[in-house]
């Protein structure tokens, strides 16, 4: 409708006597102050490139060097020992006529001054960037700090004092190390011995050393190449292969969903929920384009914080994953003024600014309103067109170049691609609800996953679904970030939504509404008997995929992190070693197990893979389930937790098995050489994929005032069609939520009747949703003292 009101600013008839030009000048101070605000991002982005390219110094710096060298010069001393007076010798011939000989004088030394604050910066940045690339603090206990990182914290605090912009630190952070092939095949060979019998050990210990003296070393010196000449050596590979390249469905198999609060629902109205929802993420994006978002940094000592890679948050908005024959492209813009919407079959544009002005949250509930009562129906082929991102990749990128290249499916699908986000305004009421609450949580998990497979643009950077009832929830892409960065998005929009913007007493969001706004602009669409085919054809893979899928989400507020961190054990490794014992419990044996660890230390850093199964985990569980003594469990218990958090710390601080092996792997492929030792290892199965959700900004939720206000977290599908997925999140001292999921179709993962004594849970969960009950109960007598 924008474009619409846009076109008719001016009109002009043709007379007898001339042009009778006739012009809106409402519509044209509506073009203004739109232009305006564009105007004023431009400016706020150049302002923000000087700030953090002199960072960790200050446009004002410059100043106080130039004042500096002005000053000593006037008494009579020579700073530059003779540099300015060489400057002044090779200034423009044209400048000596203009200039008097002070003037030249003064002119040089502002040169040499500019001169000497640029290096200055170079070199307080170089000595950051050393500072950084320092992580031997990760491995020190708490309260038993060594004199060099106490040396370390206290540079670290003078050079990074100063307020930073979001990504002020990116030049300064380091790129990540290669490790050495010996270390990373040492670590291999050790993180699957608990996993093999001696002659299969045996077998790959021969295949690993193969590999070492002979095509190892070859692969490593490409491989270190790259190092040296790319910002990090993983990621763009790492994008490309693991996501941007497969060419099965996204849903399900990709993507991954975050949840609304547990107990609380801050409106049971769906269209202002909306309107406080989109309204929140839209100030997210504005911060995050005035890069007025905090670095998220972790913190070492209580006036210190390491710095994490802002590179994802770069594509978090107005991005799309467009599908292509052999590989999808990641496509970014700069900026957008209106989101996407899906209502019962049909796609709306709805416009978020008007006249440069953002919407209020009432005005945003209102045009929700007018799209939630259009009585229109879906056009032909309309309503599921949305299975077309659901299915496999390479139907969808061929109708989208066949059909979808020119005329009005090409001015509707850019409005979808180009949106800020996507929304999905779903007819269904979903959350923890009614007689079977549990059940309901499931079915809520379900369908943010996957929903009806037609009604999520599952392309887009994220969608957001809002319940009939006022839940909400999202669906993320993962190739373009990470979970970590959508969580940092969505703990904001939650805590925004209930804390700062509120609802009225009748649960309506609070502001004026200007009802003269036009209405949101229907999508037009001319949908093919070809293209209706294939989206049929594309549902039908779709909804296979969604029917094998089963979800549990599992809040546990026994006891939580508190009770935990009371025997100085890590909450992580605590339900780590516990999803081992459930894991053996359940299948009599171990797996392969994934745990995501970010490497966002480094610049440009993704995920490294932490090989929870270990030699240590092994022996505690052997242990516990076979009646060993309790002093001697505890025992092994605590060596398997500091066995778990030193693989954590080595995979964040470059010192990983996977990547590398990965790298190494996709060198092969370019060289056109086989290695039946990468081969094997790059074709092991995750049968146990494991992901902590953590909570980023505790300072956002009040727990003690407000503690139903308690975030789910997300999940995600299992990495193999015999395995688990396992997601969880610590929320505050005493709860921890869970969100399990596996596969109907393997006869290993479903219902066996499973019933856990303690708990006395239901008979029918499956095996590992009864165990993820019992672990943490068994465990906890094991380990007290």
């Amino acid at each position: 409708m924008a474009e619409a009101h846009q076109a008719v600013a001016f009109q002009f008839t043709i007379t007898p006597e001339g042009i009778d030009l006739q012009l809106s000048y409402q519509a044209l101070n509506q073009i203004y102050l739109s232009g305006v605000r564009s105007w004023k991002k431009r400016v706020s982005r150049i302002r923000n490139r000087v700030i953090k390219g002199v960072y960790p110094a200050s446009p004002s710096s410059w100043l106080f060097v130039v004042i500096a060298i002005l000053a000593t010069m006037y008494m009579r001393s020579d700073p530059s020992m003779g540099l300015i007076a060489k400057i002044q010798q090779h200034l423009p011939l044209s400048l000596h006529v203009s200039l008097s000989a002070q003037g030249q004088t003064m002119l040089s030394a502002l040169v040499f001054s500019t001169l000497l604050w640029f290096s200055l910066i170079l070199a307080l940045r170089f000595c950051l960037k050393l500072l950084l690339s320092y992580h031997q603090w990760i491995f020190e206990q708490h309260g038993r700090i060594s004199n060099t990182t106490k040396v370390w914290v206290t540079l670290l605090r003078l050079l990074s004092s100063r307020k930073p912009l979001l990504y002020s630190y990116q030049t300064s952070l380091p790129h990540l190390p290669v490790p050495a092939i010996k270390d990373t095949l040492s670590r291999y060979l050790e993180s699957v011995r608990p996993l093999l019998t001696d002659p299969k050990f045996k077998r790959m210990t021969e295949l690993a050393n193969q590999f070492e003296s002979n095509l190892g070393n070859r692969l490593q010196r490409y491989l270190k190449l790259k190092a040296l000449w790319a910002t990090n050596y993983v990621s763009d590979w790492w994008e490309e292969y693991i996501y941007l390249r497969s060419r099965s469905p996204i849903m399900v198999n990709s993507n991954y969903y975050g949840m609304d609060f547990l107990y609380v629902t801050p409106t049971p109205v769906q269209a202002a929920r909306a309107g406080n929802t989109i309204t929140a993420l839209l100030l997210y994006r504005r911060k995050v384009n005035r890069e007025e978002l905090k670095p998220v940094r972790l913190h070492v000592h209580p006036s210190t914080v390491i710095p994490l890679c802002a590179a994802q948050c770069e594509r978090m908005f107005n991005t799309t994953r467009t599908p292509g024959t052999e590989t999808d492209v990641l496509q970014h813009w700069q900026d957008s003024e209106f989101v996407a919407v899906y209502h019962k079959g049909r796609y709306f544009r709805l416009w978020v600014y008007r006249a440069g002005r953002l919407l209020s949250p009432r005005e945003i509930e209102y045009q929700v309103q007018r799209i939630l009562d259009d009585p229109s129906p879906p056009q032909p082929g309309e309503e599921k067109l949305g299975a077309l991102t659901a299915g496999d990749r390479i139907p969808w990128s061929q109708m989208r170049k066949q059909y979808f290249s020119s005329g009005v499916n090409k001015r509707s699908l850019d409005a979808i691609e180009r949106a800020a986000f996507f929304v999905t305004l779903d007819n269904e009421e979903q959350g923890m609800r009614g007689e079977d609450p549990a059940g309901n949580l499931d079915r809520y998990a379900k369908s943010l996953l996957h929903g009806k497979c037609y009604d999520r643009w599952f392309d887009k950077s994220f969608s957001i679904v809002i319940y009939k009832n006022g839940k909400s929830g999202l669906n993320a892409e993962h190739s373009w970030a990470d979970a970590p960065t959508v969580a940092h998005l969505w703990e904001y929009t939650l805590a925004t939504d209930a804390f700062q913007l509120g609802y009225t007493e009748d649960g309506h969001c609070k502001g004026e509404v200007d009802r003269s706004l036009p209405h949101p602009q229907r999508l037009l669409w001319d949908i093919p008997s070809e293209v209706q085919a294939q989206v049929h054809s594309s549902l039908a893979v779709a909804q296979a995929l969604a029917d094998d899928v089963d979800c549990h989400v599992f809040p546990f507020s026994e006891f939580g992190k508190g009770r935990i961190k009371k025997l100085r054990i890590s909450p992580d490794a605590f339900i780590q070693i516990g999803l081992q014992l459930a894991y053996y419990r359940d299948r009599g044996g171990f797996c392969l197990t994934y745990e995501a660890s970010m490497t966002r230390l480094f610049r440009e850093g993704r995920t490294e893979t932490v090989r929870s199964c270990s030699n240590e985990s092994c022996a505690f569980v052997k242990a516990l389930e076979g009646g060993e003594a309790e002093e001697q469990c505890r025992c092994l218990f605590k060596l398997a937790s500091e066995r778990h958090q030193n693989l954590y710390r080595m995979a964040m601080t470059g010192a990983g098995i996977d990547r590398h092996l990965f790298c190494l792997y996709v060198v092969s492929k370019y060289l056109g050489v086989e290695s039946p030792f990468l081969k094997e290892v790059l074709s092991e199965p995750w049968r146990l994929s494991t992901s902590q959700t953590p909570v980023q900004q505790i300072e956002l939720f009040d727990l003690k005032n407000h503690p139903d206000y308690i975030s789910l977290g997300g999940g995600f599908g299992p990495v193999a069609d015999d395995g688990y997925g396992v997601s969880y999140i610590i929320v505050g001292e005493d709860m921890i939520n869970f969100h399990v999921s596996s596969k109907y179709s393997c006869s290993e993962t479903v219902n066996n009747g499973c019933v856990d004594v303690q708990l006395q849970y239901h008979r029918d969960f499956r095996r590992l949703k009864g165990l993820h009950y019992s672990f943490l109960a068994i465990l906890i007598p094991a380990v007290m003292y």
